[in-house]
């Protein structure tokens, strides 16, 4: 159900097809009074502070205490041996999981390391080897979202797919699609409990078409060679430690947690935010008004940082894809004060009300075919 789950020449996954920040904005609702970018003081601004600067030790030191991590969770199964008290171990391995998938994310955006090859690796290890997703195909579909988010006829993460987004899209559900749309809102959070194994489907699928998003002969054999290498060891690791039975069992509620968990990290983003094909004008918005206008932020602190991956500070993450996760909370206050100076709305919202407003938009979406089956 990946809604999951964003432009410069020769695209790679070390520098993702986001507008280059460092160019004015050419529409005219995208400029100033003065005529010049208004993201470009806001940029100005953030280099001067020097957020855009890498955090290489932040980020080992990281990457270490969660491999250390998954590696406490598969000696404790070693010292459980084959036993149903294992099971509980699946709710750490989903949380470390999920760290591993914010890792892959931040790769991918060059956030870790301005070298493309080092940042290539961390991808490749965290997101094939370690989550058993596809890099190349999540680098092709999220980029394209960061390019035009939001945007329905152009941003993936919003076509519509089990879940739809706007109210025209229901126009041709039938059968099962029609009524899962009915109850979307309801049903959001237990359809979420597959995203971690659509992840891994979606990504061997295009790993297997002939149109899928890999340049190179040598780059399908590497990604299918780390995710086989997934598949095989995880296989092997559980029916060693358990019974096929207890092995079964883990890995689907492993999964189940991991796919909640990275559902509550990517709902609230976006979902019920401005559409930009729905202004007559929208298509013209500059970096700045297409980034913020579309995105939602989360309040909180250490904790809501850590659990969402730093993802609650979504809106200083689309203007500065590349900004290290630590940066974002520190950037935060002078995007909102230059939003507030040009008059452009900042959303932000507490944890529960993010939900809140996502659902609401989900539920408001599928109110016409409900309206329908009542009459």
């Amino acid at each position: 159900m990946s809604q999951a789950t964003a432009t410069l020449p020769a695209p790679s996954a070390a520098h993702p097809t986001t507008p280059d920040p460092r160019r004015p904005a050419r529409p005219a609702r995208g400029r100033g009074k003065s005529g010049g970018s208004e993201f470009a003081p806001l940029l100005r601004t953030v280099k001067e502070q020097g957020l855009l600067e890498r955090r290489h030790g932040w980020y080992a030191r990281g990457i270490a205490a969660n491999l250390l991590g998954i590696a406490a969770v598969v000696t404790g199964l070693a010292l459980l041996g084959p036993t149903w008290w294992a099971l509980p171990l699946a709710l750490p391995l989903a949380l470390f999981s999920a760290r591993v998938a914010f890792v892959g994310h931040d790769a991918g955006h060059a956030q870790i390391t301005d070298s493309r090859r080092l940042g290539r690796i961390v991808q490749l290890v965290h997101a094939n080897l370690l989550l058993g997703m596809s890099r190349e195909w999540w680098n092709d579909k999220h980029n394209r979202h960061h390019a035009n988010p939001n945007h329905l006829d152009k941003d993936p993460d919003v076509a519509a797919d089990v879940l739809v987004f706007a109210a025209h899209q229901t126009a041709d559900r039938t059968g099962p699609r029609r009524w899962l749309t009915r109850h979307q809102a309801w049903l959001f959070f237990p359809l979420t409990t597959l995203e971690g194994i659509a992840l891994k489907v979606y990504g061997i699928q295009a790993l297997l078409s002939r149109t899928g998003p890999y340049r190179t002969h040598r780059e399908r054999l590497v990604e299918g060679a780390l995710l086989l290498a997934h598949i095989t060891g995880y296989t092997a690791l559980l029916l060693t430690l358990l019974t096929p039975l207890q092995a079964l069992v883990f890995a689907l509620l492993h999964q189940m947690l991991l796919g909640v968990h990275l559902g509550m990290a990517f709902a609230p983003n976006h979902k019920g935010m401005e559409t930009p094909d729905a202004h007559p004008d929208g298509d013209s918005w500059g970096h700045l008004r297409r980034q913020v206008l579309t995105s939602r932020n989360i309040r909180g602190g250490a904790l809501t940082d850590w659990f969402l991956g730093g993802l609650n500070y979504q809106i200083e993450h689309h203007l500065f894809p590349s900004m290290p996760r630590p940066h974002l909370r520190l950037a935060q206050p002078a995007v909102r004060a230059h939003c507030r100076a040009l008059g452009i709305p900042y959303t932000e919202t507490g944890f529960v009300d993010s939900y809140r407003q996502a659902l609401g938009h989900l539920h408001e979406v599928g109110a016409p075919l409900r309206a329908e089956g009542v009459a």
